[in-house]
């Protein structure tokens, strides 16, 4: 029996071990899309305790207490940090086969130097090691990036924000860059009761011709700041054309207090995002897209918490025709971007890859990517499926990797998951015979999915 989550941990075969430890294992770590602040990072935010490292706008773990039975106030509510840990721990010491208790272990071996296991009976002596090492200052925000050997990393950032902390950052010496992501989600958010307030943030445009050149002026102060990539979250790639005329007239009638139907919310959102890509084009930008989500579903939850509570669900299938047309749409005048896509919903792999293949051209190593398991595929399962897909229609040595999507300093535990199941997959394909043992194509192969192909897709 192997001892639990040793040194070969998820590396199965001597191919798996050689890959990992001689190749992955100390490569700098390109984190292109989280949502860790930038001013805590500015300000080098000091935690008090481990429940705010960990629980602190965590609704991956918000879910699972309350899948285990937590009451609410042990979750989002009144309970003390100490309280809200002990809970944690009790639920996490029986989370078998979920990735958070894996997740959860190396962060706290990698961080905190704990061998043990974190459950109701040890949590006391976790939650004394754990807050006496964060008082020290090589566990601040800054320090916690350096020393997970992060070269850069992207933040998700709305066109209003100022981007103040991305600038002081940029003007100090951290040596780590901190580039801002455009996220132009709410702009592109017609149909929401708060739209016209969000407006305001944007300097109240008067039409929708108004709207166009205030989403470019600020995509262009983003790229003064070093904005390399932007991200798009959605239930599903829109396409629906209509005229200017009509998409005038659809803003008028927002303007005036009335919401749009299904249809007019679909050609608004097809419109914005197509100029919006022609310009990503035109900066050199990524365009990353996430789709097949629901959102906020239990309304009772979502009134009480607000979003990101851990109320979201997978969604449909993609529509696959309305995805082609879309990037159809901008190749056709040779205006597509660099594109990253990624479905939450895993039954779109497939569909995914055919659709990328179709507009690969010869300017960038996978020039459209399928982006790295997401959210509820961001497990080992999820993972697997997602390199295999890529491997099987597509090419996986020119994948751009890992990411965190975390709002968390010590979510950078992800990477070495993922580059464990990275080397644990191609280590069975080489000891199978399905691939040979040349060690130099492995070692482009494995180099290039941790690092090298993010280098060079996002110009870092």
């Amino acid at each position: 029996m192997r001892a639990f989550m040793d040194r070969e941990f998820l590396l199965s075969t001597a191919s798996a071990r050689e890959l990992y430890h001689g190749i992955a294992a100390g490569l700098p770590i390109i984190d292109y899309h989280c949502h860790l602040d930038p001013k805590e990072i500015w300000e080098d935010r000091q935690f008090d305790n481990i429940t705010q490292v960990w629980l602190g706008g965590d609704h991956y773990k918000w879910r699972l207490m309350r899948s285990a039975g937590v009451e609410e106030r042990f979750i989002t509510g009144d309970a003390t940090d100490r309280e809200k840990f002990q809970k944690w721990a009790e639920t996490i010491g029986l989370a078998i086969g979920n990735p958070l208790y894996h997740w959860s272990h190396l962060e706290l071996r990698n961080y905190f130097g704990y061998e043990g296991i974190l459950n109701g009976d040890t949590a006391e002596d976790v939650w004394k090691l754990c807050n006496e090492k964060l008082r020290s200052p090589e566990m601040s925000a800054r320090k916690l990036i350096l020393n997970s050997n992060v070269k850069a990393l992207c933040t998700t950032d709305d066109p209003a924000d100022t981007l103040e902390w991305h600038r002081r950052l940029a003007e100090s010496d951290f040596p780590v860059k901190v580039l801002p992501s455009f996220r132009p989600d709410r702009a592109l958010a017609i149909d929401r009761p708060d739209y016209l307030d969000y407006l305001k943030r944007l300097g109240s445009p008067a039409n929708y011709q108004q709207l166009k050149s205030r989403l470019m002026e600020r995509l262009e102060y983003f790229v003064s700041l070093g904005c390399r990539v932007s991200d798009h979250g959605m239930e599903a790639v829109p396409f629906a054309p209509a005229t200017d005329e009509a998409l005038e007239a659809i803003f008028l009638k927002r303007m005036n207090g009335e919401l749009p139907t299904s249809l007019e919310e679909k050609q608004f959102r097809t419109a914005l995002l197509i100029e919006l890509g022609r310009a990503y084009r035109k900066h050199g930008l990524v365009m990353q897209i996430h789709f097949g989500v629901i959102r906020d579903n239990a309304r009772r939850v979502f009134r009480a918490l607000g979003p990101d509570a851990g109320i979201d669900s997978i969604g449909d299938t993609a529509s696959v025709k309305d995805l082609a047309a879309f990037l159809n749409a901008l190749d056709e005048t040779d205006e597509l971007p660099k594109t990253i896509l990624y479905s939450l919903n895993p039954n779109d792999n497939t569909a995914i890859e055919t659709v990328m293949g179709a507009f690969q051209t010869g300017e960038a190593v996978g020039k459209l990517q399928h982006g790295s398991g997401w959210w509820f595929n961001d497990n080992k399962t999820g993972m697997i499926d997602q390199m295999t897909s890529l491997a099987n229609e597509g090419y996986l040595a020119g994948f751009v990797g890992m990411l965190t999507d975390s709002r968390s300093f010590l979510s950078y535990a992800r990477h070495e998951y993922f580059r464990r199941i990275l080397c644990d997959l191609i280590g069975s394909w080489v000891e199978n015979g399905e691939f040979p043992n040349d060690r130099n194509a492995l070692r482009t192969i494995v180099e290039g999915i941790c690092l090298r192909n993010a280098e060079r897709y996002f110009n870092l």
